[in-house]
């Protein structure tokens, strides 16, 4: 991992993105590997290292290449360069790994800009029948008024959703909407400028975290780390 501070991305962040939306062969890759791994990758591990130093948690960074065995057109690259601070996980029997006992924080910069975020993106069966539960509940109220909260100071809320109503639920629940997710998450994203190229990603991740963490709170109070084991990858 790498020791340099966090000091912004590099001035080609955003060009780098621009181009690779018009070009993501396998020739562009190797004609601009260099100024990705200088203008994003390594500003980003360092970011990373910088918010693991001060809020805890594992750095992961993902590949710059997808998956072609399942990609449908797209080219080889990824069009955007992120990695999380991964809570530490639990051994469990054999070669399975316990949840992480709350919500991994986000990162990401692409041609969009710089987004963080934080949550349970995905519910797994186990998780998604607390979470239901708690919503149908008098607590369902206090998460409510958590994301109205951080609404309020910027931040988006997302998770994929029903198209319907959950089984055994009215449709006309007053908190349908959230009944129906099957993953939340909060987010805000830094547009695209010079502010990148300064420190005020890893504020803008702080604060991000700072608004989120009443409803993250309420999520590991309610609904916690799946009983699933996930497999080792």
């Amino acid at each position: 991992m790498s020791a340099t501070r966090f000091a912004g991305f590099g001035p080609a962040v955003t060009d780098w993105f621009v181009a690779l939306e018009s070009d993501s062969s396998r020739a562009f890759w190797s004609a601009t590997r260099d100024v990705w791994q200088r203008d994003v990758r390594d500003p980003l591990e360092a970011l990373l290292s910088d918010l693991a130093a001060l809020r805890g948690g594992t750095v992961k960074l993902f590949r710059p290449h997808r998956d072609m065995r399942f990609a449908s057109g797209g080219g080889p690259l990824k069009r955007a360069a992120a990695g999380l601070l991964v809570a530490a996980r639990e051994a469990g029997g054999g070669a399975a790994l316990a949840a992480p006992s709350h919500a991994s924080r986000y990162l990401e910069v692409s041609i969009d800009g710089f987004y963080a975020g934080t949550g349970y993106h995905r519910f797994e069966r186990d998780q998604l029948e607390r979470y239901r539960s708690a919503i149908t509940g008098d607590a369902g109220a206090v998460l409510a008024a958590a994301l109205a909260a951080a609404e309020a100071g910027g931040l988006e809320i997302g998770g994929e959703a029903l198209r319907g109503a959950p089984r055994g639920v009215a449709r006309d629940h007053p908190r349908m909407a959230l009944l129906r997710l099957k993953g939340l998450y909060l987010g805000a994203t830094m547009p695209p400028g010079d502010a990148l190229e300064t420190r005020a990603p890893l504020e803008h991740a702080l604060r991000v975290w700072e608004l989120a963490q009443p409803a993250v709170a309420w999520l590991d109070a309610h609904v916690g780390p799946s009983g699933q084991p996930m497999a080792r990858a």
